[in-house]
């Protein structure tokens, strides 16, 4: 039992639904490591919500609003520790939900497929009945994706994601969204807006920031979505890391 009165009460209990996550299936043991490292940049970034990040946050929303064929990708991570958000935010876009495993078995897809539908998604894609097309650029089960889903997605939200498979993806002419704790990551620099936030805030600020651009004229959606600059907020993102930890032995 983890007493809401720790000062670390919000970072155990998140480690808490992830060693949950491995016990059950829906996490490969990577993805407990993944955490872990996530959960450093998060120290760096003082565990809070930064301007740079709300930036992206208005940015994506406004893309997933102009989108044709969304798709939100959905790994073992992202589904231990928000799959009530992502089928929420699904539905606020609206989008499909997929998903997209690394280390993808049967048994996985199945209990990942089986935590989204109990949080309240209807149609799941990426599962081992869908129809499957193959990433170029990818070898192996990784390379799997929905053939109607990010296979012909226009934009993609990508959580978590790894740096391969972003990369491949920006080669299919995706716009492609993440969320990374992870400035310096292929993905995060890969992709054409990055969101350097914990995942438990992002979804929900993701939530919030489409429902208030709901009834934007496209026209000021495509103006926002143009105006930023995924290399400069990265970069500003670093500069705050810097900021934050400047001095602070003296």
């Amino acid at each position: 039992m983890i007493h809401k009165d720790h000062p670390r009460y919000e970072s155990l209990k998140l480690r808490a639904m992830i060693v949950n996550a491995h016990k059950i299936g829906i996490l490969a043991d990577s993805g407990m490591i993944a955490h872990g490292r996530g959960e450093a940049f998060d120290y760096l970034i003082s565990e809070k919500t930064s301007s740079n990040a709300i930036k992206a946050v208005k940015a994506a929303a406004a893309a997933l609003l102009l989108a044709e064929n969304p798709v939100i990708s959905v790994n073992g991570n992202t589904a231990a520790l928000v799959p009530e958000k992502i089928v929420k935010l699904a539905k606020e876009i609206p989008s499909q939900i997929e998903i997209n495993l690394f280390y993808r078995t049967d048994k996985r897809i199945n209990v990942i497929e089986k935590v989204l539908k109990n949080a309240g998604a209807e149609n799941i894609l990426g599962t081992n009945q869908d129809e499957k097309a193959i990433i170029k650029g990818l070898d192996g089960p990784r390379s799997y994706s929905s053939k109607n889903g990010i296979y012909i997605a226009d934009v993609v939200l990508i959580p978590l994601e790894d740096g391969d498979r972003a990369e491949a993806l920006t080669k299919l002419g995706k716009l492609l969204i993440t969320i990374d704790l992870n400035p310096l990551s292929r993905t995060a620099k890969t992709s054409n807006i990055t969101i350097v936030d914990n995942i438990v805030r992002a979804i929900p600020n993701l939530i919030k920031a489409i429902k208030e651009l709901r009834d934007t004229d496209p026209l000021v959606l495509h103006v926002i979505v143009e105006n930023f600059d995924n290399k400069e907020n990265l970069q500003k993102t670093l500069e705050n890391i810097s900021k934050n930890y400047t001095g602070v032995n003296k």
